[in-house]
């Protein structure tokens, strides 16, 4: 079993850090906090679990401070507003202090049960991503169509050979944020961020369970802009696309300009009929239109990143503990980040 190089104990396996963005889930936070701590005590691992609280409503923030005092392998971390799963994701990443990081969502249908198992693919397949592909989604409609869709996109459009078991529930080693340490930029995908520092990417099929309470934050609004944002974030297919355009546009006029010139000397006559000039002139402005669209798209994100947003701001955390309680009886010090 692969082990950390500044191990102590050769043999020791590697310590998990949990990450669980957070959302309006004040009711299930109890449930998950006492399952991750039941799930990871049953191994021999080292292990903390990280709750980001993106900008909830209701009283997410007050259950993560009680369940951090009563649980001290476990932090809590408060942004100052909502932005984005994505977003809350990154900053859980970066206060990650174990060798290896678990995402998962806050709402019960990631098992923490399949945890160990996703560690041991990681380790004994010498992978540096492992996603748990769920046996059988338990989504709506709405959102397993546009997780469909958004697949497709990061398969055929940007090149990511995985996509198809690209899901919120992996592990991965925390060595490879290292590739993505100096990003800021308020668009985030942590998939595609992922394959900045590796392409050995592993699946292994887990237990997806139904949603215990209430209903996916999810709406098709939010799932359109995120595909949007990996489109157009992480690719330059739409520049490509339009250039495209314009170039069968262009083309498709040059023909239409031959067959004028033609009838014109063949008959003697210029084309008639207002429709098809119309016609000729909607394409052409339309297509127009569409390629400044795009372009107008990425000036938006240069105009953003020369801001210099940050994809998020800390309001609080919970105070960390010197020492995370190790499984089998022992305090191992952890530095903080």
């Amino acid at each position: 079993m692969a082990s950390h190089p500044n191990s102590s104990d050769p043999n020791r396996p590697f310590g998990i850090s949990v990450v669980v963005p957070v959302y309006n889930s004040a009711s299930t936070l109890p449930a998950l906090v006492d399952r991750i701590g039941s799930a990871m005590r049953a191994t021999s691992r080292r292990f903390e679990a990280i709750l980001v609280n993106d900008g909830s409503a209701d009283s997410s923030w007050a259950e993560i401070e009680n369940l951090s005092r009563d649980n001290p392998w476990l932090r809590g971390i408060d942004l100052m507003r909502n932005t984005g799963q994505e977003n809350a994701l990154l900053c859980g990443i970066r206060a990650a202090r174990m060798e290896l990081i678990a995402t998962i969502d806050d709402d019960l249908q990631n098992p923490p049960e399949e945890i160990q198992r996703l560690a041991q693919k990681l380790e004994d397949g010498n992978f540096d991503v492992v996603y748990g592909t769920p046996q059988q989604e338990q989504h709506g409609l709405w959102r397993d169509t546009a997780s469909v869709m958004t697949k497709f996109m990061m398969r055929h459009l940007l090149g990511v050979k995985h996509a198809r078991d690209v899901t919120a529930f992996k592990i991965f080693r925390t060595s490879l944020r290292d590739a993505f340490a100096e990003y800021r930029n308020p668009y985030v995908s942590i998939d595609l961020l992922l394959t900045w520092g590796t392409d050995r990417f592993g699946a292994l099929t887990v237990r997806h369970d139904e949603r215990a309470v209430g209903r996916s934050q999810f709406t098709l609004r939010k799932l359109v802009r995120h595909a949007i944002t990996m489109i157009t974030g992480f690719s330059v297919i739409p520049l490509r696309l339009a250039s495209l355009v314009g170039f069968g546009f262009a083309l498709m006029g040059f023909i239409v300009l031959m067959y004028v010139l033609v009838e014109f000397l063949v008959k003697g006559n210029p084309v008639h009929g207002f429709p098809f000039l119309a016609s000729i002139i909607s394409i052409f402005s339309g297509a127009q239109l569409l390629a400044l669209g795009i372009i107008g798209e990425y000036l938006a994100r240069v105009h953003m990143h020369s801001l210099g947003r940050e994809p998020y701001a800390i309001r609080r955390a919970t105070s960390i503990k010197s020492a995370t309680p190790d499984p089998a009886g022992e305090a191992h010090e952890l530095a903080s980040t």
